[in-house]
């Protein structure tokens, strides 16, 4: 059974940082595209950031490229997502997901999720 439990959530102010964490735990870790989604209120979840199982490819939506990003520690099962020069759009929640499937397919179309975790919350103060 995949499981995914999303962390380090919180309350920052404008231009802060946080990290977020994703914890793996039920299948093959290695062979998996993890990616980042959000929702904010009012709007449809987008993709945030995606990569491969290896950790070779990464795909990142337009408004983080250059402020987040995604890596991956394949021996503890885990994905992070580096958020830094935060802004007050970036509020939302994040859910991190995962799929065989390419990060392309999973960031732009949220096409081959097999698993979402419960979210985590980032408000900007």
């Amino acid at each position: 059974q995949l499981q995914l439990v999303e962390s380090g959530g919180g309350l920052v102010q404008p231009g802060g940082s946080l990290r977020l964490s994703c914890a793996a735990s039920g299948f093959t870790f290695g062979y998996y595209t993890i990616g980042w989604f959000r929702q904010a209120p009012g709007k449809e979840r987008e993709g945030v950031s995606c990569i491969s199982g290896g950790g070779g490819s990464t795909n990142y939506a337009d408004s983080v490229k250059g402020r987040f990003t995604i890596s991956r520690d394949n021996a503890k099962n885990t994905v992070y997502l580096q958020m830094n020069s935060l802004k007050p759009e970036d509020t939302a929640i994040y859910y991190c997901a995962a799929g065989r499937t390419t990060v392309q397919r999973m960031c732009n179309m949220a096409m081959g999720v097999a698993s979402w975790g419960q979210g985590t919350q980032v408000t900007e103060t």
